[in-house]
């Protein structure tokens, strides 16, 4: 009787220690989570490397060390930039940060932001992005992904072989543009539009596939821009354009998250999140503008009245993209008046 009390024992004491092994190992799974961050441009260049490591190093420290974000740059998972999207909603990878113009029609309401000289400075822009998101577009546009941040760069600008300072001067240039708005303004003044991610302009200005591209000078650096063309074209008050931006993730990965370690992320991203990592954009365009000066490059800087002229030939595509909203069902008048609200709002809070 006491053998077989001890081998009940012995079962029973095994059977429990099984059991505390399974409930820790789940505990543990629970606890510790590894999230994948895919995103198109090198882990050197400004973003990923003031903005993305910086949202991820502190998600990690608020979490106890219990979340752990790789970070893949470059397209390391695979894929072209237009497919990161698709990859956070399919769980490709867990994160990602990608321009929303790169599939354009998609999240058609955003490019609201990206209209000719909508733009005042990168902190106001990206406050009234998130402030209209939070609105309207979280349970709509964006409904399929769980949205960490939304921002936009800093003044857009021109970049060019040869000198571009009256909207004439584009007439038959080939132009990388950025996004469906800026390519339809190109159109507009006689340009050519190119279409191609950010990672593509090196290749295409060394080639000659294109004359010059619209980017804001934080990410001439990277792009060894100021090397391959001489002649850059700034405009003074609005900017002539800028992108949308988002850090996307998988919804049902964030949804799966214990409690905690969706406070650990959700204290890091939002709007204080947004604004900081369009103002950190921004912040970068002095030194890659120093660059330029540095290698004798040309820095046209249009005044106010000659600003004006390419705003007054801008018009047309505010009507074009108004009457496109509106065949989505979208009202797009209502839309840019409450950008503009918005950004004159919040622009003084954020001017220097």
């Amino acid at each position: 009787m006491t053998k077989r009390r001890s081998i009940l024992g012995f079962v029973g004491g095994a059977a429990i220690a099984a059991m505390t092994t399974g409930l820790t190992a789940t505990t543990a799974l629970a606890q510790d989570v590894t999230l994948k961050m895919h995103q198109f441009l090198p882990p050197q260049a400004n973003v990923p490397k003031l903005v993305l490591d910086v949202w991820a190093d502190n998600v990690e420290e608020s979490s106890g060390g219990r979340i752990k974000i790789d970070r893949y740059p470059s397209m390391q998972l695979g894929g072209k930039p237009p497919e990161l999207m698709d990859q956070a909603v399919d769980g490709v990878a867990d994160i990602v940060w990608t321009v929303v113009g790169y599939t354009p029609g998609r999240f058609p309401s955003t490019e609201v932001f990206e209209l000719p000289f909508m733009m005042t400075n990168a902190r106001a822009v990206s406050h009234a992005y998130w402030e209209m998101f939070d609105k309207y577009w979280k349970d709509t546009e964006f409904k399929d992904v769980h949205i960490l941040g939304t921002w936009v760069h800093g003044p857009g600008m021109i970049h060019t072989k040869d000198p571009v300072t009256l909207p004439s001067d584009l007439q038959g240039m080939k132009i990388r543009g950025g996004s469906r708005s800026v390519n339809s303004l190109l159109t507009e003044l006689g340009a050519t539009p190119v279409g191609m991610p950010v990672p593509a302009v090196s290749e295409g200005l060394s080639k000659g596939v294109i004359d010059g591209t619209t980017i804001p000078w934080e990410v001439t650096t990277a792009l060894k821009v100021p090397e391959l063309v001489s002649n850059h074209t700034e405009f003074t008050g609005k900017a002539l354009y800028t992108l949308t931006f988002v850090l996307a993730m998988n919804k049902a990965k964030y949804e799966s998250l214990p409690d905690d370690l969706k406070k650990a992320i959700d204290d890091n991203s939002g709007l204080e999140f947004s604004v900081f990592a369009g103002g950190t954009q921004a912040d970068s365009d002095g030194p890659s503008r120093e660059v330029a000066l540095d290698l004798g490059n040309n820095v046209i800087t249009l005044d106010e009245a000659q600003t004006q002229v390419w705003a007054d030939a801008s018009q047309p595509i505010y009507a074009a993209w108004i009457a496109d909203m509106g065949e989505k069902g979208i009202d797009g008048q209502a839309l840019i008046d409450e950008a503009r609200m918005l950004i004159e709002k919040y622009t003084p809070m954020y001017e220097k």
